[in-house]
């Protein structure tokens, strides 16, 4: 469960991240100075549509990635309990290839 705690940090990180730029652009776009032009109004609606969607965007990509993850997890378990001596083999292969490489060094 600590691998999706990481995940989920990391999401909301990326997300706390994009609501302080859009935040940023926002308080720049708002300037009194700028009311008076018409392109600045059609910017600041653009800009609202497309933090929207943005931020659905990454809600999305975010769900699917954890669900890929979860399902990788959990096919990963299943076949470790299915194919243990295989997986002990693997992992002695490798724990030897690495000894072997560093021995060398």
């Amino acid at each position: 469960m600590r691998k999706s705690n990481l995940f989920s940090d990391t999401v909301e990180s990326a997300q706390a991240d994009l609501e302080k730029l859009v935040g940023d652009v926002r308080s720049v776009l708002s300037s009194k100075d700028l009311d008076g032009v018409p392109e600045i109004r059609a910017l600041r609606a653009r800009l609202e549509d497309t933090a929207g969607n943005a931020r659905d965007s990454a809600v999305r990509a975010a769900q699917d990635a954890a669900r890929q993850a979860k399902e990788a997890a959990l096919a990963a378990d299943r076949y470790a309990h299915d194919e243990p001596w295989r997986v002990a083999g693997a992992a002695l292969a490798v724990g030897a290839l690495i000894g072997f490489i560093f021995s060398r060094r």
